[in-house]
């Protein structure tokens, strides 16, 4: 595969993951458990954080740092979501390990945007300057606030097999009271 093509698969892997991580995120916060976005966004930036090991390059990057963190935070996810199925604290860390695996993903666009998008390569050509602190600062911020919420949010309520088995109201989620 041309390097130009291997690129453009891992960018594509890369906004798929970021696409569907927001909708589950949305998700969370609304209490749904959207799992087939769910089974999209992790098998995306799972790919995602796969594919960037495979570039060429001659020593280890920060970028390789940031894949090998998303990577054990998407490990968590998966293991909490489908061996434990959310029970109990796995709940949490699914939604922390899972918003923590989007974060790492919006990072890392923000880098390449100021890395690849003129204007903004010349507002912060070395990822030092202010304009890229701030953006950072103000994405690491959101998904703090983004993460609490959702832990709050996200509940999954441990139900009883209907009489018809093939229906199943273990994990329902509960309406909130006020």
């Amino acid at each position: 595969m041309a390097m130009a093509t291997f690129t453009f698969v891992h960018v594509a892997l890369s906004l798929v993951g970021i696409g569907s991580g927001f909708v589950v995120l949305y998700g969370m916060l609304a209490a749904k458990r959207l799992d087939v976005w769910t089974g999209i966004f992790l098998a995306s930036t799972v790919a995602t954080s796969v594919t960037g090991f495979l570039f060429p390059v001659d020593r280890f990057l920060p970028s390789h740092a940031v894949g090998i963190l998303s990577l054990l935070a998407l490990a968590a996810a998966i293991v909490s979501r489908y061996a434990f199925h959310l029970v109990g604290i796995w709940r949490a860390t699914y939604v922390i390990s899972a918003v923590v695996s989007l974060y790492f993903n919006v990072f890392v666009l923000i880098a390449q945007l100021f890395l690849k998008v003129p204007f903004l390569k010349a507002m912060a050509p070395t990822q030092s300057e202010p304009p890229f602190v701030v953006s950072q600062s103000i994405a690491l911020a959101l998904f703090i606030v983004f993460a609490n919420a959702a832990v709050i949010r996200f509940r999954v309520e441990r139900g009883h097999i209907s009489s018809d088995s093939s229906v199943s109201d273990v994990n329902t989620f509960p309406t909130r009271q006020v």
